[in-house]
């Protein structure tokens, strides 16, 4: 069995590692730009909506503060106005259509998040997954005997192209994968601390 999981690794080599990398990086690309996107289209000027919203409710004018709170694109616009269409069914119904607001605004705000932490963290190892196959390769070179060459003169030279082809596979995924690895986290957190903050 061993033997059949080897002569897999080193026929398929790294190289389906450095592809499946290429394809999660560009995913992964797409998604911080969407996101960062969806960020950025949320922005508002909160002090000036609270100060409005504060002049509108303490006028009891909740049509107008409704109606301030519709221009605004920002999530705590949305859940504010959940709870001012619920106003007078009280402060309880107020409330509860507000935190039901809050929770689907933080969906919004999460989605797809949880690729881009996930990416980060295996990233890594998906890399140390094809450093693993190219060492095998590697290895496997060494055992064929081509890993000296005779010199004329009787001395030996090191591994051969093909065993030092194996190692630089190898060592290019590890690399990959930390590449991945390292924007993906950042973004990660990066959104996350937007998300709380909102």
């Amino acid at each position: 069995m061993i033997e059949r999981i080897k002569s897999a690794m080193v026929g398929l080599g790294a190289s389906w590692v450095l592809w499946l990398m290429l394809a999660l990086s560009v995913i992964s690309l797409a998604i911080m730009l969407e996101r960062a996107w969806l960020f950025w289209s949320l922005r508002d000027d909160l002090p000036t909506l609270m100060r409005d919203l504060g002049r509108f409710l303490r006028g009891g004018d909740l049509e107008g503060a409704r109606q301030r709170l519709e221009q605004s694109p920002s999530a705590e616009a949305a859940v504010v106005i959940a709870g001012i269409v619920e106003a007078d069914l009280g402060p309880d119904a107020a409330e509860e259509a507000m935190a039901g607001a809050s929770a689907l605004q933080r969906i919004k705000l999460e989605r797809r998040l949880a690729y881009l932490g996930t990416l980060g963290n295996n990233a890594p190892f998906i890399g140390l997954l094809g450093t693993v196959i190219g060492i095998v390769g590697a290895f496997e070179e060494f055992g064929k005997g081509e890993s000296s060459v005779t010199l004329a003169a009787g001395a030996t030279a090191g591994p051969s192209e093909a065993v030092m082809r194996n190692i630089a596979e190898a060592l290019v995924a590890t690399a990959v994968g930390l590449i991945v690895a390292i924007p993906a986290v950042f973004a990660f957190n990066t959104f996350q601390r937007i998300v709380k903050t909102t």
